[in-house]
């Protein structure tokens, strides 16, 4: 019985002191830059009826490591090309996904619009990435919208899309 009263102290003082001397653990963002193709949607249609169509997206992230931020790009590949770099502000859900928001520009030309329209324009990106357990695959997910993107009127343009990526 004496030694479980002495133990019992020393117990208590070394529970509270790894209580007071650890450190929260806080939910980072995915880490990991990746490379990814896809699928996109465009789901708005300039004044003449063009715009809607379904094309493909070849997305980057290269993530800011130790700061919440990634510089994106994505190419969309459809009846025109347009090209969409931002920067985005990360906030991790776990371990493994973070949801964003990034802002940037679209930069297209040509006549015929592309998903995201045919007219160099301001464009705002929420999506989510989602890093699978134990590879380096990432699924990813996000929409554009544009600011008055298209050159024949009809305002701004949305585009929906989702692909697979490679951590590097």
């Amino acid at each position: 019985m004496q030694r479980l009263n002495y133990l019992t102290p020393v117990g208590a003082v070394t529970f509270l002191a790894t209580i007071l001397t650890t450190q929260p653990v806080f939910a980072q963002a995915a880490y990991g830059s990746y490379i990814g193709v896809g699928s996109t949607v465009g789901v708005t249609e300039d004044a003449t009826g063009e715009g809607r169509q379904i094309g493909g997206v070849i997305a980057v992230r290269y993530k800011i490591l130790e700061a919440p931020i990634s510089l994106r790009t994505q190419a969309f590949i459809g009846a025109n090309t347009a090209v969409v770099p931002t920067i985005s502000y990360d906030v991790p859900l776990g371990w493994q996904t973070d949801a964003y928001l990034g802002a940037g520009l679209v930069f297209a030309n040509g006549n015929t619009p592309s998903p995201v329209g045919n007219r160099t324009s301001f464009a705002l990106q929420p999506g989510i990435d989602f890093v699978v357990p134990n590879s380096n695959a990432v699924i990813f997910g996000n929409a554009v919208i544009a600011f008055d993107a298209y050159r024949n009127g009809g305002g701004n343009a949305v585009s929906v899309q989702g692909g697979v990526g490679l951590r590097f």
